[in-house]
């Protein structure tokens, strides 16, 4: 039995949803989004709040899975997502150029990171010790698996070190750093 989904999204005033038999449209003040159906699950609209049905008991995963679906997609036409990125090393830099992202990160040559339609980014870069500084990039859209992958493509651009941290990583997460050779 599915607990997530049992759970009943409550779709906020100043969102318009449309079920159709293979897909649900979402539309708010942040824009449009559109989720598949799987077959199995249908949804029922009353009084604001949206309820997800599965047909049988075989189909109690994708069940959860499709109630999830939709209540990102309709939290983020209405609030929207954001992902923080930091840029952490020395000489380690990005700059904004339109809507791509230009990053130094100790290779012989940058690299020019597009960003795709919907995702917008911000970066603001602040002091983090007397010689280093951190650069913040905040992401953000209303699609949340687009803006997962897009902060998941950015991170493998170059992944953090285990010794000193140095890369792109995602500001939200702690880092176990090794000791090295001088911490025994």
């Amino acid at each position: 039995m599915s607990r997530v989904g049992k759970k009943v999204i409550e779709v906020p005033k100043d969102v318009k949803v449309n079920i159709t038999e293979t897909t649900i449209d979402v539309q708010g003040p942040k824009g449009r989004l559109s989720t598949p159906i799987p077959k199995g699950v249908s949804f029922t609209l009353e009084d604001g709040k949206l309820q997800a049905v599965r047909e049988s008991e075989s189909h109690t995963a994708i069940h959860g899975t499709a109630r999830a679906l939709v209540a990102n997609a309709i939290n983020g036409v209405s609030a929207g997502f954001t992902q923080q990125m930091d840029v952490v090393g020395v000489g380690y830099k990005a700059d904004l150029r339109g809507s791509s992202i230009v990053f130094a990160l100790g290779y012989s040559h940058q690299i020019e990171f597009v960003l795709p339609e919907g995702i917008t980014a911000k970066i603001e870069k602040l002091p983090r010790t007397i010689t280093q500084y951190q650069t913040t990039i905040t992401l953000s859209g209303i699609d949340r698996s687009l803006l997962g992958q897009t902060a998941a493509n950015m991170n493998r651009l170059r992944k953090p070190d285990a010794y000193k941290g140095k890369g792109v990583r995602y500001a939200d997460r702690p880092y176990n750093l090794k000791a090295g050779k001088t911490g025994k």
